[in-house]
Parts: structure tokens; C-alpha cells; sequence
């Protein structure tokens, strides 16, 4: 990831200013997805940086899930809305990041399925950890 850092900084920090959300957050989130591997693909078929599905990538308007900032602003977008729809509840946008905001509609928080719970945790303690946008 170190060896594009301008190009993700620069979508990150665009992205993160459009839709006032903590630039270090959309970088930690970039990192749990994928790693940085801008082609990377899911099993159930998410594209890119942030991991968009087809259906997220569609409706924000995404033509190229593989492009470093249609995927960086399409999922930022994506998440500044589920971070309103949760009132601002990060664990909350975050579990529906995962596994979708139906699931944590049901079941009134973080659904119990394990790799959302441990998702979270991931990218909290990532994120919360000082130094870590120094290794990006």
C-alpha cells in the first residue's frame, strides 16, 4: 500500500472531506477490506478497495469498482450513509459495512455472526491505534 500512498491519499482525504468522515478512518477501513489491492475480489464477488458490491457500486455510481477513486469515494459515500442511518453509531455502520444494514436493522445491533463481530473489532482497534496511518 506504501507504494501508491499519494493516489490513496489524496482519494481518501477527498473522499473523507466530501463526506466529513475522519480520513483515517476510511484508510483503516481500506486496509481490514483489502488490503490495499486496489483489484481485489471477494468470494461473494465485492470489488476494490473498499470491497463495494455490485449493488453498492451501482447505486453510487461506481462504473470502474477497480478505479482507486471511484471505489475510495463510491464506499466512503456508502458509509457516511450508514453512519447516518445508525445515528452516528460507528460499531453500528460498521457491522452493516459488512453484512448489510438489514441484519443490524433485525437485530437491533451487531448481529451475532462472527466474522461481522470480529470485523469490527478489527477495524476499531486498528483504527484506534495512534500510529497506524503512519504505516499506510
Amino acid at each position: 500500500m506504501t507504494g501508491s500512498k499519494p493516489a490513496y491519499e489524496r482519494a481518501i482525504n477527498e473522499a473523507s472531506q466530501k463526506h466529513a468522515l475522519d480520513p483515517k478512518l476510511v484508510a483503516t477501513i481500506i486496509y481490514v477490506e483489502s488490503g490495499g489491492n486496489r483489484t481485489a475480489v471477494s468470494p461473494r464477488g465485492a470489488k476494490g478497495l473498499m470491497q463495494l458490491t455490485p449493488a453498492v457500486y451501482r447505486e453510487y455510481g461506481v462504473v470502474d469498482p477497480f478505479d482507486i477513486e471511484q471505489n475510495i469515494h463510491g464506499g466512503t459515500a456508502y458509509f457516511a450513509h450508514l453512519l447516518d442511518k445508525f445515528d452516528g453509531n460507528l460499531a453500528h455502520a460498521l457491522a452493516a459495512y459488512n453484512c448489510g444494514p438489514t441484519r443490524v436493522v433485525e437485530h437491533k445491533g451487531i448481529p451475532p455472526i462472527r466474522e461481522t463481530r470480529d470485523y469490527v473489532k478489527r477495524v476499531l482497534d486498528y483504527y484506534q491505534k495512534e500510529d497506524f496511518s503512519a504505516g499506510l
